[in-house]
């Protein structure tokens, strides 16, 4: 893979990230505020795994240093509290899990929340958009290639695993009688 060292390169990858941004904000509002019932697990493990992949794309890019050595007030930041509140709501049963705090440095287990990984994500990545809504756009692709390597990208990978793994256990968990009937019906068509 070649650097990309161009201000207009980057700038562009910018444009790109902001987009994918504004995506992943706007589906999890709609999530959260019920606004898409009967599909909201599907929507975030589709939006989380798209948002995941645009992170990858900034970790695979040459480290991002803006012209300015100091990071431009980008605002207050978002009270993601209320997001996080309706999200453990509707998470309520599964939205507690146990992940490896580490698993480069060990086999440590510790308590996460779905509902946490979102709003963290949420969280940085509004961050990073004020400071392009500003018009700092090399800042703002800075703190998102910066936060998802140090954090929104591990919460987002955390969070499409529990995604993933709820919805098979919702498709994939019956009970054996409505199994059996399902292969024999199955069976003799």
């Amino acid at each position: 893979m070649g650097e990309i060292d161009t201000g207009s390169d980057l700038r562009e990858i910018a444009q790109k990230t902001q987009a994918h941004v504004r995506a992943y904000l706007s589906t999890v509002s709609e999530v959260a505020s019920g606004g898409a019932p009967g599909a909201e697990l599907a929507l975030l493990l589709l939006t989380t795994s798209d948002l995941l992949a645009c992170g990858a794309h900034l970790a695979a890019i040459t480290d991002v240093v803006p012209a300015e050595r100091f990071e431009p007030d980008a605002g207050d930041d978002t009270d993601v509290d209320p997001l996080r509140t309706a999200l453990a709501q509707m998470f309520d049963g599964f939205d507690d899990y146990a992940e490896v705090v580490d698993p480069v440095l060990g086999a440590e287990v510790g308590p996460a929340t779905l509902s946490g990984d979102i709003a963290c994500i949420v969280e940085e990545l509004a961050k990073g958009l004020a400071h392009f809504d500003a018009g700092h756009e090399l800042e703002a692709l800075w703190w998102w290639q910066f936060s998802f390597l140090g954090s929104w990208g591990e919460r987002a990978a955390s969070a499409v695993r529990v995604l993933q793994s709820v919805l098979a256990h919702l498709r994939l968990d019956v009970d054996d009688d409505v199994a059996a009937e399902a292969e024999y019906d199955a069976l003799q068509s």
